[in-house]
């Protein structure tokens, strides 16, 4: 929709039109989402921030005196809600993890690759102020703001904005350098980051760049960098997540104010009936709720677009199994079975003594694997297509001494049937003390001496034998980036599992197994897990659902 009609839309929701207030915001809510999104990367707050910003939006329509600055007013309220988020914010809410890191998300659901994906991830070591402004600098160069709105968004005149974007983006340069040589193989960078826990900040940016300036392995950047003002050209906005809710029902309002403010009679009328409209990609419930929703077929964003509700099938934010809705009508949204819940804890050794519960029976026709019956993965991108219907061993070897660090977890993608995480053996967990290790210091995971393995926040920690159940066909891909590890993957049988399970102390093990078969549908699914096939299997969200 151009800009004139844009216009006529405006006017009409100040008029009174309900339509078209639903259309309003409709169409701007994905503006909202990506500049939020971005600049808070995904964190918890999102939903909470966009929420409070369409609100504010929508309640102070009635308040703006010219339809033709709405996009830059809208931008304001965002940034305004972002900036006081930021000062609410505790000192113990400060560490928290991101409910969806938004540079994946980019990723993802923009298909981005090569340098464009490197700008998507270095935006994860900016600082919050860069990051903000980021948001608004990134919609810029996309040609979805102006230089003006996003002066005004700030509050700054646009000779200033103009120096603090330009700092930024060497900030964001600095970073790129630092996301590319993470991607390489420098072997005294595997020293510096020896004690890194993974995740980004300001003070090992600092301690990375450093170390890649003064690197002549590292600093050899092999090809031309590309400015990330011209990877961004055109580049669309990053679809809204499946499932993602925007109640316009909230703040207390009765039904005589919410007329009088120009609220939608769709939004009135959700409130005491069910689902009652559905538009491209938004559908209004019960409650007066925006959720997006997206039929399976739809195809990726390819250029720039003028805002609209539309989204295409992304991660979702949550991992807790949604139940089916039937066929309705050929519009309705195409919803395959889910099933089991995902590993997305972090979970504590049982005692030593504890014996494993029953391991349930399942069929078994057996399994192939494109790597035979055993399958080495020492290397990122070494991968193994497992198909059939029984047991897997996967056999973690994690290599702190060669490069200790953070580590890029291993991953299952372009899934076709079911896949259950069955049980947990090998005699020990990766954490366990090793056999004969002085005052029990080295475990799997690493040691003082030598560094340490350092899961990604909220990983459940894993065992040395992991099993898992298929019926049907899927890929397992070695995402090695920081920290050395292997992993050797057997097709593999119920006695093979019932058997390492068993094994406990009186055999000299350090522990018996963990079961985790229910021998239903509810059995748990491994953490990253996904029926896509992404260009790269490491950026697979932690909280997959398959």
């Amino acid at each position: 929709m151009d800009s004139e009609n844009w216009r006529a839309v405006i006017t009409a929701a100040q008029a009174g039109d309900r339509r078209a207030l639903d259309e309003l915001v409709a169409g701007w809510l994905p503006l909202v989402y990506n500049i939020v999104g971005r600049a808070l990367n995904g964190h918890a707050d999102v939903d909470d921030v966009v929420q409070e910003t369409m609100l504010r939006a929508v309640d102070n329509l009635g308040s703006l005196r010219d339809p033709d600055s709405f996009r830059s007013w809208l931008v304001a309220i965002a940034m305004r809600q972002i900036r006081d988020r930021a000062r609410r914010r505790t000192p113990d809410r400060l560490e928290e993890a991101a409910a969806s890191d938004f540079a994946e998300l980019t990723v993802l659901r923009l298909q981005l690759e090569g340098q464009r994906r490197e700008v998507a991830e270095a935006v994860r070591w900016l600082d919050d102020d860069d990051r903000q402004l980021l948001s608004l600098w990134w919609l810029e160069v996309a040609g979805e703001l102006t230089r003006r709105e996003l002066a005004a968004a700030v509050g700054i005149t646009r000779q200033h904005a103009a120096v603090r974007v330009q700092r930024m983006k060497e900030r964001l340069e600095t970073s790129r350098g630092i996301v590319r040589a993470l991607d390489g193989a420098c072997p005294d960078l595997r020293e510096v980051t020896g004690r890194w826990n993974g995740r980004p900040d300001s003070v090992w940016r600092k301690r990375l760049a450093r170390h890649v300036r003064g690197c002549g392995y590292c600093g050899d950047t092999r090809e031309a960098v590309v400015p990330a003002e011209r990877l961004l050209v055109g580049i669309a906005l990053v679809p809204l997540p499946v499932g993602f809710t925007l109640s316009l029902a909230f703040g207390g309002k009765t039904a005589v104010a919410a007329t009088s403010a120009g609220w939608s009679a769709k939004l009135l009328g959700a409130l005491t009936k069910p689902a009652v409209a559905m538009t491209a990609g938004a559908t209004i419930v019960a409650g007066g709720a925006y959720v997006v929703t997206q039929p399976p077929d739809a195809p990726p964003p390819r250029a720039a677009i003028t805002p609209t509700a539309t989204a295409t099938s992304a991660p979702p934010r949550s991992s807790a199994p949604v139940a089916p809705t039937p066929k309705s009508s050929p519009s309705a949204t195409k919803k395959t079975d889910p099933y089991g819940t995902v590993v997305d804890a972090v979970d504590r050794a049982p005692d030593p003594n504890a014996r494993p519960a029953a391991l349930p029976r399942r069929p078994e026709s057996g399994i192939t694997s494109t790597g035979g019956p055993k399958a080495v993965m020492q290397h990122r991108g070494d991968s193994v297509t497992l198909t059939g219907q029984g047991y897997v061993l996967v056999r973690w070897q994690i290599s702190p001494k060669s490069r200790p660090g953070a580590l890029v977890m291993p991953s299952w993608t372009g899934l076709k049937g079911r896949l259950f995480h069955v049980a947990s053996g090998g005699s020990r967990r990766m954490d366990d003390p090793l056999p004969g290790a002085p005052n029990g210091y080295a475990t799997g995971m690493g040691g003082p001496d030598i560094g340490y393995a350092v899961l990604p926040p909220g990983t459940q920690q894993m065992w040395q034998n992991e099993y898992f159940y298929l019926d049907g066909t899927v890929t397992l891909t070695q995402n090695e980036r920081g920290c050395d590890y292997g992993l050797i993957v057997f097709p593999s049988n119920r006695d093979a599992v019932e058997k390492d399970v068993g094994e406990g102390p009186a055999q000299g093990a350090i522990r018996y197994g963990l079961v985790r078969d229910t021998g239903t549908d509810s059995a748990p699914v491994p953490q990253y897990v996904t029926r896509s096939t992404p260009a790269d299997p490491a950026t697979v969200p932690q909280r997959s659902r398959v």
